[in-house]
């Protein structure tokens, strides 16, 4: 039976990473410190007897079968934390292709590590990192998108639909925010008030300057902003949330942020305050939520969205997931919705809002809602209801605690490199609010042409004004063609024999559900891999087609897909679903 010291060391290791090479030292032979070595049946048992918690099963069972076999299997410092690693990360993954798939990226460039000799011992090594950062994964940018690349620098032509960067796949930019962000960098004698200016720029982008110049004082883009961001921002920002949703807000509860990520990242930070600390996220979610949450030290409590009801939520399932938490001592803090869904690209209707308002606020649940999706808009009779606005129209909802997050780098701007955003705090307690601004401040400020691109993106150029009608013009061209590449993906893909998918209401992406022959899925397993990466690997090689596998989100047992955007030009998509289909029957042909 383990001690409740190793009890305490194992519920520490779970919830933050920590306390591993302890847990290693307190089983029969781990105090060697020179020759330390532990029977792999001594972990298994010791598993067993904490009821498996938080262990994936298909890394318990490699475990198991080295216990259970002839040899008598030993585990040293090394292959312990290797093997919790693994085993505790919420995602699939295989740990020994990390380093290698960085060194060879065509983007890293060189290193003095290549040209050493003789490589010193680190004292900062994979045993003595952080372990909670070891066992984090981002399949955005994981196994298959860093092959893609290497093969890309090889010469070969490859169609990224991994993630959604509108700029890098072909999205043209919105000539009015880029000649005000022009205007705001450029010195007055080169832009505002050089004698050609009014040749070179429209008159209201020349305003616009101005008054953006005027706000951020007289050290320029290039200096610290208050640490909430430019007030004159924030505060049109506040109008924008006050036009949309009908109800108040105030500048002095928004806070300017470098892309919705980093006021993501800060107000989990503020929240996790124990090892039983944990955060409802839904299945399949966008893994920026599991790879922070591990991260921080938190636990992850996935609710599931209903793929046979276009992705819906239910109460039912909110309720049985927090039951199922509290029964084993977690204390969920607080939920997270993406609206509209990523990767599952569903719009939440108002009944289903008032559902998830009303379950946070009796729970005294923190409700986190990632609302950068919002203009993105595709399917007829829908629209994009905030949460907010759910929250201020909705009886017993009165005391609901709310942080809203919106980002530059979606919409029909699509400017992620900017890295702007913002998110808006309704209900927080004051005390908290005053340490989540304490947070930002250690961070000094958000980028300032992050902070210029947001209040450009609430407070666009109005009717009337010269800019205007080329505005409307790029932005509807932008629009409609996503209507036409959302319908073009996910009707192509649902003519492929063996693969469904869900409409894609809004957001960027399809999220397809693909049927694999049993000799590919034990192939898989047997290389130590998810039937979804196979299978994505499989299509980069054959097409050179990028996605992400499905189970880099998370999602039903035994449902496999992936993820793949619809962002590249209509006549690159229409080729990539005609690929999509040849390569689905080579692959079934081959494993049938």
């Amino acid at each position: 039976m383990p001690t409740d010291a190793q009890r305490q060391l194992y519920a520490s290791y779970l919830a933050t990473g920590r306390g591993g090479t302890e847990l290693f030292q307190s089983f029969e032979g781990g105090d060697d410190v020179e020759n330390a070595v532990v029977l792999a049946a001594d972990i298994v048992d010791f598993l067993g007897s904490v009821g498996r918690e938080g262990i994936r099963a298909d890394e318990f069972e490699k475990i198991e079968a080295l216990a259970t076999s002839t040899s008598a299997e030993l585990f040293t410092l090394s292959d312990f934390l290797q093997f919790l690693a693994a085993a505790t990360s919420t995602l699939s993954h295989r740990e020994s292709e990390v380093q290698p798939r960085y060194e060879r990226h065509s983007s890293t460039g060189k290193r003095r590590s290549l040209f050493l000799k003789e490589p010193p011992t680190y004292s900062w090594n994979e045993d003595t990192m952080s372990q909670s950062l070891r066992r984090m994964q981002y399949a955005v940018r994981g196994e298959v998108v860093m092959l893609a690349e290497e093969l890309k620098a090889e010469g070969r032509e490859i169609i990224f639909t991994n993630v959604g960067n509108p700029h890098a796949v072909g999205q043209k930019c919105i000539t009015y925010y880029r000649q005000v962000l022009a205007l705001c960098d450029l010195p007055d004698e080169c832009g505002v008030d050089h004698p050609d200016v009014e040749r070179l720029f429209p008159k209201d982008v020349i305003a616009r300057a101005r008054l953006y110049k005027d706000a951020i004082g007289t050290g320029g883009t290039g200096s610290y902003s208050h640490s909430q961001g430019v007030k004159e921002f924030r505060e049109h920002v506040a109008k924008f949330i006050e036009a949309r949703d009908g109800h108040e807000s105030f500048a002095g509860d928004i806070f300017l942020t470098n892309g919705a990520s980093t006021g993501i990242q800060n107000i989990l930070v503020a929240l996790m305050s124990s090892d039983r600390d944990a955060v409802m996220i839904p299945i399949p979610q966008y893994p920026i939520y599991s790879a922070l949450i591990a991260l921080l030290g938190g636990r992850q409590v996935g609710y599931m969205l209903d793929e046979q009801s276009s992705w819906a939520v239910t109460e039912e399932e909110l309720n049985s997931r927090l039951d199922e938490a509290k029964a084993t001592g977690l204390k969920v803090k607080a939920l997270a919705i993406i609206n509209p869904g990523n990767p599952t690209g569903q719009v939440l209707d108002r009944r289903t809002l008032e559902t998830i308002c009303k379950f946070c606020a009796a729970n005294g649940i923190v409700l986190l809602a990632d609302e950068v999706y919002q203009r993105n808009i595709y399917a007829p009779g829908k629209e994009f209801l905030s949460a907010k606005k759910i929250a201020c129209e909705t009886k017993d909802c009165e005391d609901l605690q709310l942080v809203s997050f919106h980002s530059t780098s979606k919409g029909l701007i699509g400017e992620c490199g900017r890295r702007g955003g913002y998110m808006e705090m309704h209900g927080i307690d004051p005390y908290v609010q005053a340490q989540v601004y304490k947070l930002a401040s250690s961070g000094l400020c958000s980028g300032m042409a992050g902070q210029i691109m947001t209040s450009l993106m609430v407070n666009p150029p109005k009717p009337g004004e010269e800019s205007y009608e080329l505005f409307t013009d790029e932005e509807s061209t932008i629009f409609n063609s996503l209507v036409r590449r959302s319908k073009l993906l996910v009707d192509g893909l649902n003519k492929i024999e063996g693969v469904t998918c869900e409409p894609s209401e809004g957001a960027m992406y399809a999220f397809p559900k693909i049927e694999l022959p049993k000799g590919a899925v034990a192939a898989a397993e047997e290389n130590n891999q998810t039937p979804d990466t196979m299978y994505a690997l499989s299509l980069l090689d054959e097409t050179g087609i990028c996605v992400v596998p499905a189970s880099g989100f998370g999602q039903a047992d035994g449902r496999i897909g992936f993820r793949t955007t619809f962002l590249p030009p209509e006549d690159k998509l229409v080729k990539a679903v005609d690929e999509f289909k040849r390569h689905h029957e080579l692959f079934c042909q081959k494993w049938n």
